[in-house]
């Protein structure tokens, strides 16, 4: 059975994501989403941690990201 719950908006995000909670939310791959774990921080990438094998983002964490890459988009 699929999962229909998408994602689409800040308040039916849990406080901590999984790439498929992103990938829903931003409208990009799951690949896309495990790309940008992989960049550091400083370089683009997305904050996150592990629970194991399994990558976690806290929705606040997420929230600064997309911010910062709003500032960087209106500075260029």
């Amino acid at each position: 059975m699929e999962n229909t719950n998408k994602h689409t908006t800040w308040e039916s995000l849990p406080d901590i994501l999984t790439a498929q909670h992103i990938s829903e939310f931003l409208g990009i791959s799951r690949r896309r989403v495990y790309e940008l774990f992989k960049v550091h921080v400083e370089y683009g990438g997305i904050p996150n941690y592990e629970i194991g094998l399994s990558k976690r983002v806290d929705k606040a964490d997420l929230k600064q990201w997309i911010i910062k890459k709003k500032e960087e988009k209106r500075r260029n």
